[in-house]
């Protein structure tokens, strides 16, 4: 009896270097592109590297020269265009506790973003239904990713640590653009109150850096508020590693 499946080996990861052009929206009015390389594709999704940071639950358009046979459609294109969402993110080390750069892994969702991503591009999302559901990937991609949800959140406690940290951003070609030398309100785990004269839009991602712990995270903007003492704040989920408390 033939005991070979095709279909089990066209799943299996697939070490094609090749070249793929990475764009992220992390806010309606920010946008950056990358070209990189990928580590290993599948018909399904596919693991890369990158030097500027993104976070498990965005979404990503990707463009490759991906092999037809690969491809779930645009079976005559040069390039193949695909939505892409970010399933895994574990940052590179580099010395003195920086991030030399992002190991990501993502799954292919459709050749168009939800509807839901127009109007929120920050909006975060979870595959919804098994995206090895071929004829998915070309219909209606609402059906193959939902909002992501936060049931399964865990609270960490928040403590009222004032840590020196310097905070930054990064421009579209992944130069830092703005600095400051600030510190935190409170800080757990998973995320930070700072304190911030910098204009920085709910979505965007930052670099946080303390010379007294030798730490480097890099965090999401969930929120920014004025404090009564009239001094801005900016809320922030760390997306590449938890703050050792």
């Amino acid at each position: 009896m033939q005991k070979d499946r095709p279909w089990k080996r066209i799943r299996e990861r697939l070490e094609l270097k090749l070249p793929v052009r990475v764009q992220c929206r992390e806010t309606p009015d920010f946008e950056w592109f990358e070209i990189t390389r990928l580590i290993n594709v599948t018909p399904f999704g596919a693991g890369f590297t990158l030097k500027r940071p993104i976070e498990k639950g965005r979404l990503v358009h990707m463009t490759i020269p991906m092999p037809r046979q690969l491809r779930v459609f645009d079976h005559v294109e040069d390039q193949y265009r695909v939505w892409a969402l970010v399933r895994y993110l574990r940052s590179l080390p580099a010395p003195a506790g920086t991030a030399s750069g992002f190991e990501v892994g993502v799954a292919f969702v459709g050749k168009r973003a939800p509807k839901s991503y127009e109007n929120d591009p920050t909006k975060r999302y979870e595959i919804a239904s098994s995206v090895t559901e071929m004829r998915g990937l070309t219909e209606d991609p609402d059906k193959i990713v939902g909002p992501l949800s936060n049931a399964d959140k865990r609270a960490f406690t928040r403590h009222n640590i004032a840590v020196d940290m310097l905070l930054e951003t990064l421009n579209e070609k992944g130069e830092v653009d703005l600095t400051e030398d600030t510190v935190t309100e409170n800080i757990s785990r998973q995320g930070a109150t700072v304190f911030t004269s910098l204009t920085i839009t709910v979505g965007r991602f930052i670099r946080l850096s303390s010379k007294q712990f030798q730490l480097t995270v890099h965090g999401a903007v969930r929120g920014r508020n004025t404090g009564a003492d009239g001094v801005q704040r900016i809320h922030v989920e760390f997306i590449d590693r938890e703050w050792p408390l």
